[in-house]
């Protein structure tokens, strides 16, 4: 399964090959191609915060209550009640199970994102919503990108619009629901955020890989 995304305007892959370019772009890219390569996870998971997530595991469910949350927090030396504990679980909760799992975890723990950051993910953002209702869906990535090229769509496994919708999805929230918001698309990049050191670098990275 392969993916690569091909900019109709120039005809050129819309990032760039290397490590710091599929970080901007979730999966690997080669010029004058279509959607062609293995999509990457949307979140590269830190070694040690997953250790420590784990190590708060008790109960190895792979997710956290609130008491295991007070017993880590307490570690880092932040003491909190039960009742205060349970109030942080709820607020990090993003999918309503009333613990945390990883992701939510390691969201939690995530550095704000300066503005410059915020204005170059918000100028990608609004690129991809070519119809400009705040909502990227299929119908924007298609006359944009191809995905013609892709094996399966040879083979006639998959459509065109389920190689895009497949690619979408790289995006969108754990509810897979075709649409991608600005919010959505914001949480992947703040996972990429996090392991660039500079403004610079980042708006460099998201300036190339979008072509803005």
């Amino acid at each position: 399964m392969l993916w690569t995304p091909l900019w109709r305007s120039s005809g050129h892959s819309a990032c760039p090959e290397g490590p710091r370019a599929s970080r901007a772009w979730p999966g690997e890219l080669y010029p004058h191609t279509s959607l062609t390569t293995q999509p990457q996870e949307p979140l590269q998971l830190q070694p040690l915060p997953s250790r420590f997530f784990r190590r708060l595991d008790r109960d190895s469910s792979r997710s956290l209550d609130a008491r295991e949350l007070q017993g880590g927090l307490a570690e880092l030396g932040l003491a909190l009640d039960m009742v205060e504990a349970e109030g942080v679980c709820k607020r990090w909760d993003r999918d309503g199970s009333g613990t945390l799992d990883l992701e939510e975890f390691l969201r939690a723990l995530r550095p704000p994102m300066s503005q410059a950051r915020e204005a170059v993910i918000a100028a990608a953002f609004t690129k991809l919503d070519r119809s400009g209702d705040g909502v990227v869906t299929v119908d924007d990535l298609q006359g944009v990108y191809s995905g013609r090229a892709h094996p399966k769509v040879r083979s006639g496994q998959w459509t065109e619009e389920e190689v895009l919708r497949r690619f979408l999805d790289n995006f969108d929230s754990s509810e897979k629901d075709g649409q991608v918001t600005l919010a959505e698309f914001q949480d992947y990049y703040s996972g990429v955020s996090a392991s660039v050191d500079t403004d610079e670098e980042f708006v460099a990275m998201m300036t190339s890989a979008w072509r803005l």
